[in-house]
């Protein structure tokens, strides 16, 4: 099965995001990843939708009857040619002993601390899969207390954008 990500322009109103993942629910694909946001349009909003697929005729097929739904506006898929980042925070142990060496850990995949307690420090770190996994197997080993992720989002890069060259 190969990943791909859609990004769709639809209404900013209440339901849109029900109606669009009974969609793939519907077609039997898992929703891998899942971002919603308005856009610089308050009336507008953008989802960034990664799913996976085993037949890119059955990809033509989703983007099809997401052209149907009223709500939706424009598709682009976005193939490698985009940005795409992810966000994690993730609550580590880190008494005053390891703190340093978690906060060298951090600083070497562009994190921040956001919160600092006695025995936990919280970080937030944005990226690619592949950075944040990363990351994630370094802190492991001091214990991972909690953790939280984003969907991925992303940007087609130059003239690829849901304001230009679309599907729709």
């Amino acid at each position: 099965m190969t990943a791909y990500t859609l990004s769709i322009l639809v209404s900013n109103r209440p339901g849109v995001l029900t109606r669009i993942s009974a969609l793939f629910s519907r077609r039997g694909f898992n929703i891998e990843s899942l971002a919603v946001g308005e856009t610089e349009r308050p009336e507008l909003s953008r989802m960034t939708v990664v799913a996976q697929v085993d037949d890119p005729g059955a990809l033509e097929q989703i983007v099809k009857q997401l052209h149907k739904l009223v709500e939706v506006r424009k598709v682009l898929e976005l193939g490698e040619q985009a940005v795409r980042r992810e966000m994690i925070l993730v609550k580590v142990r880190a008494d005053v002993n390891s703190r340093s060496q978690v906060i060298d850990v951090v600083g070497l995949f562009r994190g921040k601390a956001v919160d600092v307690s006695s025995d936990s420090i919280t970080i937030e770190a944005t990226g690619s899969r592949e950075k944040l996994d990363a990351l994630l197997n370094m802190l492991a080993p001091h214990g991972i207390q909690e953790l939280v992720q984003s969907g991925q989002v992303a940007l087609g890069r130059g003239t690829k954008t849901l304001g230009g060259k679309t599907t729709k």
